[in-house]
């Protein structure tokens, strides 16, 4: 099922990394947060346990694959884990690298900046991310 009005039930545009029938993969491809991604679950729902408990474990998994992949490629200082939907309330997983000095740290990125821009961060290889993903889901 899906939603006419909500914005991640909507697929154009989006830079996908992988994608099966219960969710997608997504770079969000924001500057400031290099390497930001989402696990964004393909039907409408609202809350994790609107879902049957597998597909619960499914999208874990693939929250938990990307953070590894993220982890390994970039060594970031804390990956973050969100899922808020307070704004979209469809589930939907944040994962971000986050570095100790980045411009937000230790506060979530949704929060006032504490410092200027100091040290910029490369963006993951992309394509050794789809394949460390690729090789744990696929």
């Amino acid at each position: 099922m899906t939603n006419t009005t909500c914005p991640l039930c909507q697929t154009d545009g989006e830079d996908i990394l992988f994608s099966n029938d219960l969710y997608r993969i997504i770079a969000v491809n924001d500057p400031a947060w290099p390497g930001f991604c989402r696990v964004i679950l393909n039907r409408h729902a609202t809350e994790m346990t609107d879902l049957p408990i597998e597909d619960r474990s499914a999208l874990m998994k693939a929250v938990c694959v990307v953070e590894s992949a993220l982890r390994s490629l970039m060594q970031p200082t804390k990956i973050n884990l969100a899922s808020l939907g307070n704004v979209v309330p469809h589930v939907h997983w944040h994962i971000i690298p986050r570095w100790e000095g980045d411009t937000h740290f230790p506060d979530p990125i949704w929060a006032t900046a504490k410092r200027p821009v100091s040290v910029t961060r490369p963006e993951p290889d992309r394509a050794a991310l789809v394949k460390a993903i690729t090789d744990s889901l696929g």
